[in-house]
């Protein structure tokens, strides 16, 4: 009995239709990329493990899907080692390959590995799937492309500024509405941990403050409290619960808070910098908000760091995201090279402009007309014909099969496609074609010259 194929959890098929709209996006999100003065490159699916592993965080790591060695890979492991059963020590041994968890840090290696032949500041752009070994739900998948564009080797803010006015530029092309741009600081964290005495505890302070949309404040202290945050400091730290106002009052509430915290006063001064040039300069669509619960859990950004929120009319969590990145290439060995970078959630894009229908009619996996095969001698007039026309730039096709009508045409209903030509013997006699409108069922006679025209409208 044959096995019922399927694929694994958290992963998609994708119909012709599916990657129309998805090639849609990215088109749009590389065009604005390149505007801006941004460079592709690509990095292999799958890296070193000690490239990757160490670099995210303890639920980062236990999420980066690890590649078997080839061959016995059971033969490095002793008798000790095996009866032992630690998963970690053994997966060092068995597994030195992993899927990249995203671009960020490839990007790193990337850069140290070509820092020759780099000219800096280098703004780069990639557009790659990424793997997670998380659990599957709505907007959340195993696989799934990130959108990314970088600088490194500038460490002037205007760099942040430009990635508002890009988020704000794609979402404006897609015609998303309402999206809300969240901004936060890493010294400003630092700075609040610092004040009511947590520094030791910073990483874990922040994982758990930037589950605040997800857990609720409740939910935050809980975790807090797991981790050995005590409850007297915890309650230090209830304004930011309720942290409200304009973004000016905010940083205002801010310095005060951070007075006597050196790094958490740099932080305010960065974000009161950034937000000074995106008031002279006011976004067209997404708005800035500045949001200090914003921690993002990944451990390598050190500076600004933004989270994108789809409309409210949408469930749909972060649509994007990042941040700087002071010595991320530090880890590989080139210190005091500092980057800045955001990422477009593709998927989660999609899923958006699905369900709030904002998708053009003119994307679409269809072609413009299809020619009814009548025999040999008529297939040649009709290629032809489609070869003209697709020097034109116009996508039609022949019917491959010299079949009945009725299938012929229920072939192009099915497909969608707005125009069936006819060519037999009397059009090729008059060098012209019958044209009929799916749609409307009306049949017209046109030479090539009409029918280009209607076939471009």
């Amino acid at each position: 009995m044959a096995q019922k194929p399927s694929i694994p959890k958290g992963t998609r098929d994708f119909s012709p239709l599916e990657v129309e709209k998805r090639t849609y996006i990215i088109e749009i999100i590389k065009q604005q990329f390149k505007l801006f003065g941004f460079q592709p490159i690509e990095t292999p699916s799958f890296e070193n493990s000690d490239t990757l592993m160490g670099k995210y965080g303890e639920e980062g790591d236990r999420l980066i899907f690890k590649i078997l060695n080839s061959g016995d890979y059971l033969s490095k492991i002793d008798d000790a080692l095996y009866t032992a059963k630690d998963s970690l020590k053994m997966t060092s041994k068995i597994s030195e390959k992993a899927l990249r968890y995203d671009l960020t840090v490839p990007f790193a290696r990337y850069v140290v590995q070509h820092q020759n032949e780099i000219d800096f500041p280098f703004k780069r752009y990639q557009i790659q799937p990424v793997w997670r070994a998380d659990r599957p739900q709505k907007g959340r998948f195993r696989e799934f492309y990130q959108c990314d564009a970088d600088v490194v080797g500038s460490n002037s803010l205007l760099q942040e500024v430009e990635f508002i006015q890009l988020y704000d530029r794609i979402f404006t092309q897609l015609g998303l509405d309402g999206v809300t741009i969240k901004m936060n600081n890493r010294k400003i964290l630092s700075g609040i941990a610092e004040v009511i005495g947590a520094s030791d505890k910073l990483i874990d302070f922040t994982v758990a403050l930037d589950k605040l949309d997800k857990i609720g404040e409740a939910g935050v202290k809980k975790e807090m409290m797991e981790k050995g945050i005590s409850e007297t400091t915890i309650q230090k730290v209830q304004p930011l619960f309720n942290f409200e106002g304009t973004n000016d009052e905010k940083i205002a509430q801010l310095k005060k808070l951070l007075q006597d915290s050196e790094e958490g006063s740099a932080g305010v001064e960065e974000l009161a910098y950034i937000t000074s040039f995106i008031k002279t300069m006011p976004l067209t669509t997404a708005t800035l908000t500045l949001d200090v619960t914003l921690a993002r859990g990944l451990n390598y950004y050190t500076g600004a760091i933004f989270e994108v929120a789809a409309p409210d009319t949408v469930k749909m969590g972060s649509v994007g995201g990042g941040g700087r990145y002071d010595d991320l290439t530090g880890i590989f060995g080139l210190k005091n090279i500092s980057g800045v970078g955001v990422s477009f959630g593709l998927d989660r894009i999609y899923l958006v402009l699905e369900e709030l229908g904002l998708f053009p009619q003119t994307v679409t996996a269809t072609s413009k007309a299809l020619f009814i095969n009548f025999g040999d001698k008529e297939s040649l007039y009709a290629l032809q014909t489609i070869e003209r026309l697709r020097v034109e730039g116009i996508t039609v096709e022949l019917y491959p099969d010299s079949a009945k009508m009725k299938k012929q045409m229920g072939y192009a209903d099915k497909r969608s496609i707005p125009f069936v030509i006819l060519a037999g013997t009397k059009e090729i006699e008059g060098e012209n074609f019958t044209v009929k409108n799916m749609q409307s069922g009306v049949q017209e006679t046109l030479n090539f010259s009409e029918l280009k025209a209607i076939l471009t409208q």
